[in-house]
């Protein structure tokens, strides 16, 4: 067993070496924490299985990472689904649908890649507009013949790591109907932006016309919850739900018209949108979401030397937020989209 001594004499020898072998630049000081951290393992005498749950989960990521990136720019959408419907149901034309008339305005869609809704999905998007996060199971969940075989169709060992992919990488959570992985996939989405630990998305429910499905879910949560106080005020607004494809997809489009994205800024919010924001919209700002501010009011940023995007197209609303009310950053945001 190594001292506390030598580990730490260890830890600064090994230090100075991966510094002396990679430049200062702002990445590579991450891929140095990295190595850093990598090396540590071998000294702290883990298990073999923590170290392979350590490696696949690493390697699972990197990957996913690889081969996402070349379409970081176009906006997906993550769709969840009973992987048990069959083709004939009309949940599933209705994902077909959606799919398509997602792909026409310019989205791809990410799946678990199996049957059913997801298969529908990809059918209505196309295999160039989808990709599939496949999760491997002690029983068989083979990909469906629309991604199967494609480059953009990922397998994981772990849900962690899958789950990681399926937010990261898509800018809405859309639910059909499905069974409990729709409901722990979608769900953790909601929570992931009520807590205001993924950054703002829209959360849709889809079924088909007449279908009690989300309506008879939605009206239990308000009973269960919202009217109870297990969640907050607002909490239902942040899930939209859709019986016509049409709409849901304009849904979907329509959150990013003139919101382009947002981030903390030290101890302020930043909201960067694609219009100007003129003086009597900022004043009602102020009047109408003042309930979203701790302190101050909002203000629109000009001096970018802080800002981490530099595009002076984007106008940028700044503001002390009380980090609790999301939903009404959701309405902000329905305003914003709405000049």
């Amino acid at each position: 067993m190594i001292s506390p001594k030598d580990y730490a004499n260890f830890q600064k020898d090994l230090l100075a070496l991966i510094r002396a072998e990679l430049p200062d630049t702002p990445a590579d000081q991450i891929v140095r924490e990295m190595l850093f951290n990598i090396a540590n393992l071998r000294q702290e005498n883990h298990d073999i299985a923590e170290l392979r749950l350590l490696n696949t989960a690493f390697k699972e990521l990197r990957y996913a990472l690889k081969i996402f990136k070349p379409y970081r720019q176009t906006h997906k959408a993550a769709v969840f689904g009973s992987a048990r419907t069959p083709k004939t149901a009309a949940d599933y034309k209705f994902a077909v649908s959606f799919g398509k008339k997602l792909a026409k305005k310019g989205w791809m869609v990410i799946t678990g890649g199996a049957s059913g809704i997801m298969e529908a999905a990809m059918v209505g998007a196309g295999a160039d507009n989808s990709f599939g996060l496949n999760i491997m199971l002690p029983f068989e969940q083979d990909a469906n013949p629309i991604i199967k075989g494609n480059q953009k169709l990922i397998f994981f060992k772990y849900f962690f790591t899958r789950k990681l992919m399926f937010l990261k990488e898509s800018a809405a959570t859309v639910l059909f109907p499905g069974g409990f992985g729709t409901f722990d996939e979608g769900f953790e989405s909601f929570t992931l932006v009520q807590t205001g630990k993924a950054k703002p998305r829209p959360l849709v429910l889809m079924d088909k016309p007449g279908s009690d499905f989300w309506s008879s879910t939605l009206a239990l949560l308000k009973k269960n919850m919202s009217s109870r106080g297990l969640i907050s005020k607002g909490d239902m607004e942040l899930m939209r739900h859709f019986q016509d494809a049409d709409k849901a997809a304009e849904e979907l489009v329509n959150f990013y018209s003139n919101y382009h994205s947002s981030r903390f800024l030290k101890d302020e919010y930043l909201i960067r949108v694609r219009k100007p924001i003129s003086n009597t919209n900022l004043e009602k700002i102020n009047k109408d979401y003042k309930y979203l501010v701790s302190q101050g009011k909002f203000t629109l940023l000009a001096d970018l030397t802080e800002e981490d995007n530099k595009d002076l197209a984007l106008t940028r609303l700044l503001f002390s937020f009380d980090r609790s009310h999301y939903s009404g950053l959701r309405l902000l945001i329905d305003f914003l989209n709405s000049l």
